[in-house]
């Protein structure tokens, strides 16, 4: 991966700062409420339906004694309530009372206010303009901040991706999908392979696994990513970390198979330059077949490329 630049950086920071002023994030009476942004927002994320502390933590990032703070705050305001998880005594769950959703009604019609005066500067065209490049930066964000872990392939992450994974493609397979054709761990484990899992805001999103075929081949299997974190270019990256990986074994080719209604896949190996073989297995799901050589590297090189990589050649997650 190529190293950032400082004019990427300076611009970047550049419009942290302006867009942060420009909205008021500085104030601490943001949209002109008597709270500071960081209250609002968690307002927010609780919402009508309420969230457990846990998921709060991880979606926005806090420390734990920094949102339990603000949780007492706002419950000594009368807006928020704790109580413990139904049919899970270990979540604690926080949720809205009567006035907290007032406040929140309120917050969002001023945050629209807010947005519309911004966009009222602009005439059409440029509001659809800005609208697309925003469109865009959330895209690429997203992904910048998605991580991609070498993890082991019994862990329950590895697991809990490989069900998702098979009851996607059941649902896209005419003839269906046995879960018994998904690697085992053993398979994608140690030095004989390896399983990558991509976290969005610590939750699992998207997985990849690469094993041994035959001596200097490598085949990646089950390249897959969540609903809600497709459209950002996650699948390549997963598909880079296991070339890596492959790379790293010592691996001179790697092979994959796909199946016919996957045509996006398809194309993303041909754009990855993978280029397409005769049948090399009996995978009865598969209709294409692809071949890419990896380059040579010497073994520096090569450790070089994995620290650099998305994918690191760290201990893998239990």
């Amino acid at each position: 991966m190529e190293p950032v630049s400082a004019n990427h950086v300076k611009a970047l920071r550049r419009f942290n700062r302006y867009f942060t002023r420009r909205i008021g994030v500085l104030d601490d009476h943001y949209l002109g409420q008597d709270r500071p942004l960081g209250e609002a927002r968690l307002l927010f994320e609780i919402g009508h339906d309420g969230a457990s502390l846990r998921e709060l933590r991880s979606r926005l990032g806090l420390d734990a004694g920094y949102l339990s703070r603000m949780i007492r705050a706002l419950e000594a305001q009368g807006l928020v309530r704790v109580s413990v998880h139904p049919t899970d005594s270990r979540l604690r769950m926080a949720e809205l009372t009567p006035a907290g959703l007032v406040e929140v009604k309120e917050q969002n019609r001023r945050a629209n206010g807010l947005a519309e005066g911004l966009l009222s500067g602009l005439d059409a065209r440029q509001r659809d303009e800005l609208t697309a490049a925003v469109a865009v930066a959330e895209r690429l964000l997203r992904l910048a901040a998605i991580t991609v872990e070498l993890v082991d392939g019994a862990s329950r992450d590895a697991r809990d991706c490989l069900a998702g994974y098979a009851a996607d493609i059941d649902d896209r397979f005419p003839e269906g999908f046995d879960p018994a054709a998904l690697v085992r761990p053993h398979e994608v484990s140690g030095d004989s392979g390896a399983f990558l899992v991509a976290y969005e805001e610590g939750r699992p999103v998207g997985c990849g696994a690469l094993r041994r075929l035959a001596s200097g081949v490598g085949e990646i299997r089950h390249v897959w990513v969540r609903p809600v974190a497709r459209r950002l270019g996650l699948a390549r990256r997963i598909l880079l970390g296991l070339e890596r990986q492959a790379l790293e074994r010592g691996y001179e080719v790697v092979r994959l198979d796909t199946h016919a209604v996957l045509t996006e896949a398809q194309a993303m190996y041909r754009a990855c330059g993978y280029t397409e073989i005769p049948r090399y297995d009996e995978n009865v799901y598969a209709a294409h077949w692809f071949e890419k050589r990896l380059p040579h590297a010497s073994d520096q090189e090569v450790r070089a490329a994995v620290r650099r990589g998305t994918a690191h050649g760290r201990p893998p997650r239990p």
